[in-house]
């Protein structure tokens, strides 16, 4: 069983009781579009563990951490952005971050 947050909205469309364009499943994690795109291509791909942000991540992390950006990854060649993309990570109020659920932005142009 994941930890999830109750009160956490990435946590809920993890769980599938919020709806979101979901991109990309497995048993690790989410990816859905973002709804407010900043891009043509904007995807969140997220844990389906409740991690707050990158400040909370540990050593144990790592084997999680390095499958969202292969996610990431396949899911820019799968929307065309083989030119290249744009990944972000918000960590914390003063880094930008909004929802408090890691994420990672995946953002570009298709070719």
């Amino acid at each position: 069983m994941h930890h999830t947050d109750p009160h956490c909205i990435f946590c809920k469309i993890a769980a599938g009781d919020i709806p979101a364009t979901l991109a990309y499943q497995d048993d690790q994690c989410v990816a859905f579009h973002d709804i407010h795109p900043k891009a043509p291509v904007h995807l969140l791909v997220i844990p389906r563990r409740h991690i707050a942000s990158l400040l909370e991540v540990e050593a144990a992390d790592a084997p999680l951490l390095g499958h969202l950006l292969a996610v990431a990854a396949r899911l820019a060649r799968e929307h065309g952005l083989t030119a290249g993309y744009k990944t972000q990570i918000n960590t914390g109020h003063a880094g930008g971050q909004e929802v408090f659920h890691l994420h990672i932005h995946v953002l570009g142009q298709p070719q």
